[in-house]
């Protein structure tokens, strides 16, 4: 079934923007677009009156921020799906905490429209022949953001969570370590480790590790200060895909990345 879709944002030139890369992706990408508004009220309504498969909802909005009117949306005994579409990355974690199904930054690509809108798809196709709403299919499916947003010399940069060999964190910062390059990031690694558990592991209280970029353990030639608690295990430490450095596997998690290195 072709997907309805509806936009959200206060600036016409964006809904104009979003409009064009629509119309270039509709071959690829067949949809109906049934209607726009430019605030949260006129989108209640309109999605009310309308009722659109899929939002494509800005974040920053006068009166009513996209959070809180997703927060609205989801109130709804049979709740659209939503794909955020902001030039602001620093409410990605807000935007999946109120089920969205998608984050992308302005200014949008054209394949990456048409690729959150299938996949968007596919959940709604599921969730019918399952008789459950999309979000309940999202969650078992773990479907979690595909990409980090770091800023580098004044521009925002998507790096893949599957390129991600570890996450560091350091001071108010978390480093991210991929196999050429690191790039700091300003979210913790608590929230990190809940929503993408399946893809990291904690090694440490101050990392996690990709599970698909641990090779091994080795015993380490010194141990690590500041952390009594971690002194008797911080003699070994994890072998890391494509990457020399090592990091420590602390006592608490020792058990746990043993296992998974059997």
């Amino acid at each position: 079934m072709t997907p309805k879709l509806f936009i959200v944002d206060d600036e016409a030139p964006a809904r104009a923007r979003l409009k064009t890369l629509l119309s270039d992706i509709a071959a690829e990408c067949p949809h109906d677009l049934i209607g726009e508004a430019d605030g949260a009220q006129s989108a209640l309504d309109g999605i009310a009156a309308l009722r659109p498969d899929i939002v494509l909802l800005d974040v920053q909005m006068p009166g009513m921020t996209g959070i809180e009117l997703a927060s609205h949306l989801m109130k709804n005994q049979s709740p659209c799906a939503l794909i955020f579409v902001t030039a602001y990355d620093e409410y990605a974690l807000k935007a999946f905490e109120v089920h969205a199904l998608d984050y992308l930054l302005k200014p949008v690509r054209a394949s990456r429209l048409a690729e959150a809108i299938r996949r968007v798809s596919t959940l709604r196709t599921s969730a019918e022949s399952q008789e459950t709403s999309v979000f309940d299919v999202a969650k078992s499916m773990q479907v979690k953001r595909q990409n980090f947003s770091v800023q580098e010399r004044g521009r925002v940069l998507l790096v893949p969570v599957r390129d991600v060999i570890y996450l560091k964190a350091e001071l108010k910062y978390v480093t991210l370590r991929t196999r050429t390059q690191e790039y700091l990031i300003e979210e913790s690694l608590t929230s990190i480790e809940e929503e993408l558990t399946a893809s990291f592991v904690r090694v440490h209280r101050n990392a996690l590790v990709a599970r698909n970029a641990i090779v091994g353990v080795e015993r380490a030639a010194h141990t690590v200060d500041g952390d009594e608690n971690d002194k008797a295990q911080d003699s070994w430490q994890v072998i890391l895909r494509d990457i020399d450095e090592r990091l420590p596997i602390s006592r608490r998690q020792w058990s746990v990345i043993k296992a998974l290195v059997r």
